[in-house]
């Protein structure tokens, strides 16, 4: 049971790739677990913090050691503000937030969130079920109450960063179960929405570790509608995960891999992997006390004891690494000398860092109703999305697959690539009664397996991301 004040971690989901040109060829065999059973939940923590008002970032500090951060705070951080003012705000376009179940009080919830925040309503927020029709709301399961966080994480923060784009949330009826149930009407929903040209970018906020599912041939037949999104000029991202360099080995999410993985979808050459930063700013301000660095929550003691009711250490920090089942695609052959022969995971990297949260509303049943504060990759995806839906106003049509479009501005240096060079995803924990630690990645000038190419300066980024996805170059 979940209690109240304090939604535990969720985990999620699954998909895979075919061969052809972004391809090295077939990927390595995955040392599949023979017993793996994950049940896919979303990426996200989160935690109850005030029924009237959202708290502020020094009230955060306060309760939790740590900031929490407003829309207005977000955006500014992201430089969006000169490409509002030039009337870029996603208008015309449509995000699709995918999540299983839903929430019950997702609409009212968003408009506090806006009427709070000084938002417009999204010109158009629709909630459609293609995959079938999910079951009543039952306020005493986790699971249930899980995703109706997530589902309010991702709708009211992919909002926040393109105020005027369309929302579309796809609601799935099943919980995924390692790729046998819930991953199959992940797949028919998003091919439903690409095949009835209902939006451009797709967000999903879940994964699972590649090694979880039966086989690497289990991965490659879900991912159809990666597939048929590059054929369709759709953006996809997911997020890439939140227990750094590792990840959980079984359902109940009490054992974890002693070696590095990568989850999946985020691993999928056609995804594009949104990774986890720490944003540090002044309280009320957009103003950055230090550069963004790699989220690690691994030994903040101080800051774990409060949040998460233990002093860690625990794995929770941005997930980055190399894939297991897929090779390096074409477009990351530049970052060769990084990822080896496999695909490196993230893309890119946004605001995820527990201690540096972001504020929500909700008013689910069996949770107490108010202002949450969270954080994970469960943030990151919905933030990128906002910017991708941003790029596809200026561009007047949608991008669609855009990771060559990445690697090649950060290659020229452009400006609005913001390069990530401090921080790193190893994490500790305690397992079996025995300090585990798993190296993961530093950041570094360029490419790197803990921050992908980076995170963004918005006003910059957009028009360089359209111009050189558009063959414009940057």
């Amino acid at each position: 049971m979940v209690h109240r004040a304090r939604r535990k971690l969720r985990l999620a989901g699954a998909l895979a790739l075919a061969g052809g040109s972004l391809f090295a060829g077939g990927g390595p065999a995955v040392a599949a677990a023979a017993t793996a059973n994950v049940i896919v939940k979303p990426m996200l923590f989160s935690k109850y913090a005030s029924e009237l008002q959202p708290p502020s970032q020094t009230q955060c500090e306060a309760v939790f050691t740590a900031p929490c951060y407003q829309p207005s705070q977000i955006q500014a951080a992201y430089n969006e503000q000169p490409l509002f003012n030039s009337g870029i705000t996603g208008k015309g376009e449509t995000i699709v937030i995918v999540d299983s179940f839903g929430s019950p009080t997702i609409q009212p919830d968003l408009d506090v969130f806006d009427a709070t925040f000084g938002l417009p309503a999204p010109p158009s927020f629709k909630i459609i079920q293609p995959a079938g029709k999910v079951p009543a709301f039952n306020p005493n399961n986790a699971t249930e109450i899980g995703w109706a966080g997530e589902t309010t994480l991702d709708v009211e923060w992919s909002h926040a960063m393109a105020p005027g784009a369309n929302i579309l949330l796809v609601e799935t009826p099943v919980a995924e179960t390692v790729g046998t149930t819930g991953f199959p009407q992940i797949v028919k929903a998003e091919n439903y929405v690409i095949n009835h040209h209902l939006g451009q970018v797709i967000s999903q906020s879940f994964g699972a570790a590649e090694e979880t599912f039966p086989s690497a041939a289990s991965i490659y037949a879900l991912r159809t509608a990666y597939i048929n999104a590059m054929n369709h000029h759709v953006t996809v991202l997911a997020s890439a995960g939140d227990q750094g360099a590792t990840n959980w080995a079984n359902a109940a999410q009490t054992q974890l891999y002693t070696s590095p993985t990568v989850s999946w979808p985020a691993s999928d050459p056609l995804v594009t992997a949104v990774g986890g930063t720490q944003l540090a700013l002044l309280p009320g301000s957009s103003e950055r006390t230090q550069a963004d660095r790699v989220w690690d929550n691994s030994v903040n003691y101080a800051f774990n004891n409060v949040f998460f009711g233990t002093p860690g250490p625990v794995p929770w920090a941005g997930a980055g690494g190399k894939s297991a089942i897929f090779l390096r695609p074409s477009y990351q052959d530049g970052v060769a000398n990084v990822t080896g022969d496999q695909r490196g995971v993230p893309d890119i990297s946004m605001s995820a860092a527990c201690d540096g949260l972001v504020t929500t509303y909700q008013s689910v049943p069996g949770t107490q109703p108010g202002w949450y504060v969270d954080c994970g990759t469960s943030e990151s995806s919905p933030l990128f999305a906002g910017i991708v839906a941003l790029a596809d106003q200026e561009a007047g049509h949608s991008l669609g697959f855009i990771n060559p479009a990445l690697y090649a501005l950060s290659a020229e240096h452009a400006p609005g690539v913001v390069d990530v060079t401090t921080g790193n995803n190893s994490v500790s924990f305690i397992q079996d009664n025995h300090l585990v630690t798993v190296q993961g990645d530093h950041a570094g000038p360029g490419y790197d397996l803990a921050s992908g190419v980076g995170t963004v300066n918005a006003a910059l980024f957009v028009p360089e991301l359209v111009a050189q996805a558009t063959g414009g170059g940057a």
